[in-house]
């Protein structure tokens, strides 16, 4: 029977009523079906990990109650598995937040199952790990040791569901594996069956970034129109035994499933499609067939899978000092003369009031700001009237805090003693938490799930 999941997040802060319409779908049908919340990035494991070291009972999603409390009764009662990594830093406490939601919703005995294994920076010193592509930072020192978290694979959340989890918590794990997890444990697909692994892989693949495959983050006005981008439908994977996928949304809602959403998906993050590589299975898409059944429904065949990588990718985060921001407008006539003057008397003012080890950037957004580089040689060359509305950012960051706001407070002195017309200004500072990837051996990562509450367990090879 056709296996339905559905999605309901595809990122830390997407919108807390996506799931409503994807569960109300999900039970009309009445078929086999899952609810996956993918919450998780790499700067947002990082943001977890330095709020838990001021807080050590925060560190999971922040909205995790807003996301679960609209559907986690619907789910419960129709038996809807729902499985996020909304656990983040800390999935001990989203598991606990998720036992209070369904004994509010009615559940007080409903089985939340927890992956254990992400974490390893109690045991990094002793690991074999390898450069992941081009990084070259080396190992931080223990004292700056934040995190170091490990991509699991879907084999500990299949163990959860085959434990009769109805919610299954994790922390870090590739993102696709979600949606990989509940499709082995409803098909008992073999771990060694690469193609069909593949097809579940790229079921998540499909739709991990939540809308994005039904028309979110892919409107361009007058070259690719999408209607309803407000009531914007989260995608439904079908999945058949043979490993053929048919991506839809709800009925009612905005967006759309077209040729063109599917393909920019699938090729979203994916650096050499011939070998995509994930815990489970290197995925092969070069034969990939993508065809319109009907209105937002498109068919994925041809998907292969080749054995899994010997190594695991995983993300080391560290303290990196402190980052620093501020911000002032300038508008009008000459509002972009007036801009460019403002960061210049910066740059000389921070030339002898910071130390040389400052780093700082600033842009004019509104002219150039996201495709310029740190020495701003996009602002000197590019033409841009000189009339409008622009703002001067400045970002900084030293091992000290007193640097930083040092250097915004230069920014904030051109109120009075820069251009005309400055105004509006925001400053802003915080701890800097810098992440490295690293590739730790398959051999060296125990991966096993348990049920909220249990004491013993059995462990998993990731």
């Amino acid at each position: 029977m056709t296996f339905l999941i559905g999605s309901g997040a595809g990122f830390s802060g997407d919108r807390t009523d996506a799931a409503i319409p994807v569960v109300a779908e999900l039970i009309r049908r009445g078929q086999p079906s899952a609810l996956v919340f993918e919450t998780l990035g790499e700067r947002t494991l990082a943001a977890a990990h330095r709020v838990m070291r001021d807080d050590p009972d925060a560190g999971y999603e922040p909205l995790l109650g807003e996301l679960l409390s609209p559907v986690l009764r619907d789910c419960l009662d129709h038996g809807i598995a729902i499985l996020g990594n909304f656990g983040a830093a800390n999935p001990a406490g989203a598991c606990d937040v998720v036992a209070r939601l369904a004994e509010q919703a009615g559940y007080p005995a409903a089985r939340v199952g927890r992956v254990h294994g992400d974490d390893i920076r109690a045991r990094l010193d002793g690991l074999d790990l390898s450069p992941w592509e081009a990084e070259t930072r080396a190992l931080p020192r223990d004292q700056a040791l934040i995190s170091a978290n490990v991509y699991l694979g879907a084999s500990p959340m299949v163990q959860a569901l085959e434990l009769g989890a109805e919610v299954v918590v994790t922390g870090r794990v590739a993102d696709p594996a979600l949606f990989l997890a509940p499709l082995m444990h409803h098909f008992g697909w073999a771990w060694n069956d690469w193609d069909r692994l593949a097809a579940g892989m790229m079921a998540g693949h499909l739709g991990e970034c939540g809308a994005q495959v039904c028309g979110g983050y892919f409107a361009d006005p007058g070259v690719k129109a999408v209607p309803g981008l407000a009531t914007l439908g989260y995608p439904i994977i079908e999945v058949e035994a043979d490993g053929r996928l048919v991506v839809t949304k709800p009925p009612g809602t905005g967006g759309c499933v077209t040729e063109q959403t599917v393909k920019e998906q699938l090729l979203y993050e994916v650096h050499d499609p011939a070998n995509y590589l994930t815990p489970d299975v290197v995925v092969d898409l070069s034969h990939v067939s993508v065809r319109l059944l009907g209105t937002d429904r498109v068919e994925i065949s041809g998907i292969r899978g080749k054995p899994a990588p010997e190594r695991l990718k995983t993300t080391v985060c560290y303290e990196g000092g402190w980052q620093g921001e501020a911000e002032i407008s300038y508008a009008g006539p000459n509002a972009l003369a007036r801009a460019h003057l403002a960061a210049d008397v910066l740059r000389e003012r921070l030339a002898f009031r910071a130390p040389p080890e400052l780093r700082k950037r600033l842009d004019i957004v509104g002219h150039a700001s996201v495709f310029d580089d740190d020495d701003g040689e996009m602002q000197r060359r590019l033409p841009a009237a000189a009339d409008g509305d622009y703002r001067l950012r400045l970002a900084v960051e030293h091992a000290e805090r007193a640097w930083v706001e040092r250097a915004a407070q230069e920014l904030l002195a051109l109120y009075c003693a820069g251009p005309a017309g400055g105004g509006g200004v925001r400053r802003q500072f915080q701890r800097r938490v810098c992440t490295a990837s690293y590739l730790v051996k398959r051999t060296d990562v125990e991966a096993f799930a348990t049920l909220l509450e249990e004491s013993h367990h059995a462990p998993l090879a990731s």
